[in-house]
Order: structure tokens, then sequence, then C-alpha cells
């Protein structure tokens, strides 16, 4: 169908149980998906159940929408409940609520990746503002103004003598007792982007 480009991986499927297609209601859910994408854009297949329940006649057609949403490392769910429990009289309702669960789930979902290539691509840095020789152990104030302590034996290719003030240097922090220190140190030199 044309309308909203979808750009996933697989083609998303549309499915309508015991009601007719709806050409509207598919219009509907391509215009939600394609905002979806806003939010990840590696969502590698959409699957969507629209299903009218007709056993409710003194109310007439309730309407349950659920929506299988796949995206790298997770699947999202939304209207997993029973079908009573999510059911709605207008299935316009049943499909924008699935989709307003969806994407508080795909937001999160969003916002947790973001936080894990953050901690990726940058590994803790910082800047050596104190060294002791005669003690063995310097002190690193990191990107984020914390203060750490890293003994000589700590330093990885790099005699402790030959540390110096201000050397930008990468590390990996540990908990040594109660407070944490810097383990595994690397000094950079002066090339290494400083994101203070």
């Amino acid at each position: 169908m044309a309308g909203v480009p979808i750009t996933m991986e697989h083609p998303l499927e549309i499915t309508f149980r015991k009601l007719g297609h709806s050409p509207a209601m598919e219009a509907r859910i391509r215009e939600r998906v394609a905002k979806l994408e806003r939010w990840c854009d590696r969502i590698l297949s959409c699957r969507i159940v629209v299903e009218a329940d007709h056993r409710h006649h003194h109310k007439g057609n309730l309407f349950h929408v659920r929506i299988d949403l796949v995206v790298p490392g997770a699947e999202l769910v939304a209207g997993r409940e029973p079908p009573e429990k999510q059911a709605h009289e207008d299935a316009y309702v049943a499909i924008r609520d699935a989709f307003d669960a969806i994407t508080r789930q795909l937001e999160n979902y969003a916002s947790r990746r973001r936080d894990e290539v953050k901690h990726h691509d940058t590994p803790p840095h910082g800047r050596v503002t104190a060294v002791f020789p005669a003690q063995g152990y310097g002190i690193i104030t990191t990107s984020d103004d914390r203060s750490l302590h890293f003994h000589a034996n700590s330093l990885v290719d790099h005699a402790f003598e030959q540390v110096a003030v201000g050397a930008l240097v990468r590390f990996t922090e540990i908990e040594d007792g109660d407070e944490p220190r810097a383990s595994t140190v690397h000094v950079l030199g002066k090339h290494y982007p400083d994101h203070r």
C-alpha cells in the first residue's frame, strides 16, 4: 500500500482478525509505525494484529490490538494482556493505546541503548593531577570531576616515574574497599579528546 514509507528490514505485517481489511485502519497503523522509527532507526520487524471480539453482543464489537516489535537485542510487545483487559469499543482508540504503550517501551529501549553506546564509546578518562613517587601512587581527576587514586603498578606500558601531572589517561574504575580507584591506567598523551 502506498503512503508512509517504512524502512525496517522485514516487511511490516498487519493482520485483521474477525473483521474485514480496513484501508483506513491500515493507513493509521502505517503512520504510527513511521513515527516509531523516529525513536529507533533499526526496527527489524513489526507485526500488528487488530482483532474484533464478537462475543460481547450487548456492547457491540470490542477491539484488541497487539504489537510485536523486534529491535537489536530485544523484542517489545504491547497488548500482551488478555483481550478482555485491553479491549476497546473503538478500533482507533485500541490502535492509539497500543501504539502509545509500544512508544513508551521504545523510548526506554532507545535511552538504554544511548547509555550503553556512550559508555562503550568513551572509556573512563581524565587527567593526572598529582603524583607522589615516594608513596607510589597518583591522583586522576576524571572527566566528571571526581578524584581517583591509582597505584604505580596500575600503569600499563608506562613507567610510573615518567607520568607527568596533566597527562591524559584512560582507565578502568574498580571498587577498592569503600572507595573507587583507577586501575589499568593507560597514558594517552595530548591527543585524546578531553570532554571536560
